[in-house]
């Protein structure tokens, strides 16, 4: 059942309520700060933490020590017991793009657009435990309590659309991943600034948004009447209550609920586009349309779906997207958390992943929109180069990759290094660190890091806690 808009906006008196709130809530600086190279981010989050030794950093000291013992020079605290052998890469990489970058065959459908991406080679954590992990890559903090990326960057910029939300989750399909909601929780921001989860492709692609198919009973005029009598109700409520922005954040979400009615469903038509685009996805209506030389053609049809979502939202105002793959149960493992056989559990996710990476990539350039949209491709840590029973590798908190390409990233460059193994940062006293790929993401959205801030428990919190440095050798 859908509303009229002009139904939808008499049914909402405490819109200026909640506009007054709002200010309330505004960061205390004007952002953006200077002259931004972004307007919108995507952040594509492998769940389960991918073998950067398999996709992305190739390693022939691995393939001449293949099966011998290994031997770290130290001691090493495995997460299980994966300090086996050295294992070469699982797959055979080749080199793309006039960079020359070298990709493992999982990932081989981004080397048309290799040159446009900027690899980094010595990213370190703080733990080899996945919900840690995922919580410093989401939020600058390897505990719950703090805000996720999106949020900062919701509370910072606003949204450009007012019948959209400014910060999306597209989780994967099968479930969520370590931490759950947390990883895009607005924490001790107002909460209007939490991620929206939405499953493309799905019956109700986001919950609750349409009343029920059981009640029938509800008319456009009574579901009118009623968000006049809780508009009327909230205002009653917030009067004696200053200060508690729960309440704005309920009373906001109702409204953008209501204005999403009529945007989101717009957003999420795939009718909409020709058929050549949906192909470049891996997007396949009918499963017998799947080619049969792809193994792997529902992962690359799901996650498709996402990246396809992504760009529709993102030209549509949407501030930031987070995009998942991999979730925390299941066995066969449908994530990233390859103990047992890489080969197994990686190819399909990779080959889906990249499929549609790359069509997204290549869809926000010939639509002019990759110039002013950043995207972000991390996990939360990396896999040791030593095998762990013969076909999986254990945890590697040590050495990960992360890639960025758009809004003033200066593509087909590498910036640090691992060393022969990547088992740690080739400099192990330069490393990078979560917080200066989010002070360079704030960086080119026109944000001083170190100035969006939010008082909480008495202290000045920030996405980058009190680190960060933007990473200069990869801006255009």
């Amino acid at each position: 059942m859908h509303l009229s808009r002009r139904s939808l906006l008499q049914s909402f008196p405490g819109i200026a309520l909640a506009s007054l709130l709002a200010r309330e809530n505004s960061p205390a600086l004007s952002f953006p700060q200077h002259p931004p190279r972004a307007k919108r981010v995507v952040q594509l989050f492998m769940a389960g933490a991918a073998s950067h030794l398999d996709l992305f950093d190739f390693k022939p000291e691995l393939i001449r020590r293949h099966g011998q013992p290994s031997d770290f020079g130290e001691p090493v605290e495995a997460f299980q017991n994966g300090l086996g052998p050295w294992l070469r890469p699982v797959w055979d990489f080749k080199p793309y793009g006039q960079s020359g970058k070298m990709l493992g065959e999982p990932v081989s459908a981004l080397g048309p657009v290799v040159d446009d991406l900027a690899f980094i080679h010595n990213m370190v954590g703080k733990t080899g435990v996945h919900s840690q992990g995922t919580l410093l890559q989401t939020t600058g903090f390897n505990r719950p309590g703090f805000p996720s990326a999106g949020a900062w960057v919701s509370y910072g910029l606003g949204s450009m659309n007012e019948n959209l939300p400014a910060f999306v989750v597209l989780p994967d399909h099968r479930g969520l991943a370590s931490n759950g909601t947390k990883n895009w929780d607005a924490a001790f921001l107002p909460a209007q600034h939490q991620g929206t989860i939405i499953y493309p492709g799905t019956e109700t692609p986001v919950a609750d948004l349409f009343p029920d198919k059981r009640a029938s009973f509800v008319s456009p005029q009574s579901e009118a009447d009623a968000h006049r009598l809780m508009a009327a109700l909230n205002h009653t409520h917030a009067a004696s209550r200053p200060g508690d922005d729960r309440l704005d954040a309920r009373i906001r979400s109702y409204e953008l609920a209501a204005r999403m009615q009529l945007a989101a469903p717009d957003a999420l038509d795939f009718s909409q586009e020709p058929a050549a685009i949906r192909a470049m996805y891996g997007i396949r209506d009918d499963r017998r349309e799947w080619p049969k030389d792809i193994n792997d053609a529902e992962e690359i049809d799901i996650f498709g779906r996402k990246c396809l979502a992504a760009r529709r939202l993102l030209e549509r105002g949407v501030r930031f997207v987070q995009i998942w793959s991999g979730n925390d149960n299941g066995f066969p493992r449908r994530n990233w958390d390859s103990h047992e056989d890489v080969e197994r559990d990686h190819g399909p996710l990779a080959r889906g992943f990249a499929h549609g990476a790359a069509a997204l990539i290549k869809d926000l350039k010939q639509r002019g929109l990759l110039d002013d949209t950043l995207i972000l491709w991390t996990t939360e840590f990396g896999r040791m180069p030593s095998t762990q029973g013969g076909k999986g590798r254990d945890h590697n908190p040590f050495c990960f990759t992360n890639w960025l390409t758009g809004g003033g990233i200066r593509g087909g460059v590498t910036h640090g290094l691992s060393d022969d193994f990547g088992y740690k940062p080739l400099d192990r006293h330069n490393p990078t660190e979560v917080y200066d790929v989010h002070a360079t993401i704030l960086h080119l959205l026109g944000i001083n890091h170190e100035q969006l801030t939010f008082r909480a428990g008495g202290v000045d919190r920030r996405l980058t806690d009190v680190h960060g440095h933007v990473i200069r050798k990869i801006l255009a």
